[in-house]
C-alpha cells in the first residue's frame, strides 16, 4: 500500500500558516504570474498547477480549516525523528537531534524571515523529543555559533548554522557528513 505524500501548501507558497486571506491572494497572484505556462522566461506548468491547488485550498476558509488540521499532523510526523523517548539518547541520537533542530530553524528562517525564532515547546513537539533531551543539543549548537537563544528562550539559526545546514543537505550520504560536521571542532582530526 503506497501513501501519497502530504503537500505543504504553506511551504509551496512560501507563506506563514498565520497568513491572512489578502496575503494568500497577493502571493498567489505573484507566483501565478511567474509560473504561468505562457510566461516564456519562468513558466512551469506543473508548478503553476501546484500553486493553483494550494490557492484553492488556502483561499477558501472552510477548506483551509480542514487542511490546517492535516497540516499540523503532517508537520509533527515530518519532523518526528524518534519513535520512542528512550531512542533519543546516545551519540547517534544527539547528532540526529542537532541536524533536526538546524533543519527546523532553517525552514523557519526561510519561511518567515521577519519571525525566525522557534520556541522549545514547538521544537519538542516537532521532533518528538522531550525538552530535557534537547537541553544539551541547544547548548552545543549555541556554543558552536550555529544558533542564538534569546531572552525569551526562543532560538534562531545563525549564518554559520545556515551554511552548515545547506552543506549537510547538499552532500550525498548526509548521515556520514553529518557525523563529521557536528562533532566538536576539537575532536576533529585534520
Amino acid at each position: 500500500m503506497q501513501t501519497e505524500e502530504f503537500a505543504d501548501y504553506y511551504e509551496l507558497m512560501q507563506i506563514s500558516p498565520n497568513a491572512d486571506s489578502d496575503t494568500i491572494h497577493r502571493v498567489y497572484r505573484m507566483l501565478a504570474a511567474r509560473f504561468h505556462p505562457d510566461n516564456k522566461d519562468s513558466g512551469d506548468a506543473e508548478t503553476f498547477r501546484q500553486i493553483t491547488d494550494a490557492y484553492k485550498t488556502l483561499g477558501d476558509s472552510t477548506i483551509r480549516a480542514a487542511y490546517d488540521v492535516k497540516h499540523k499532523a503532517a508537520r509533527r510526523l515530518n519532523w518526528k525523528i524518534f519513535d520512542q523517548p528512550s531512542a533519543a539518547q546516545g551519540i547517534g541520537a544527539e547528532r540526529r537531534k542537532r541536524h533536526g533542530v538546524l533543519e527546523i530553524l532553517y525552514r523557519k528562517r526561510t519561511a518567515q524571515p521577519d519571525q525566525p525564532s522557534v520556541g522549545l515547546k514547538e521544537m519538542e513537539e516537532l521532533l518528538g523529543v522531550p525538552r530535557e533531551h534537547l537541553d544539551f543539543t541547544i547548548w552545543y549548537l549555541k556554543e558552536g555559533g550555529y544558533i542564538l537563544r534569546g531572552d525569551s528562550g526562543r532560538v534562531t539559526i545563525t549564518l554559520r548554522g545556515v551554511d552548515l545546514t545547506e552543506e549537510l543537505s547538499e552532500q550525498p550520504g548526509a548521515q556520514k557528513s553529518e557525523r563529521k560536521a557536528l562533532v566538536a571542532p576539537e575532536a576533529r582530526v585534520a
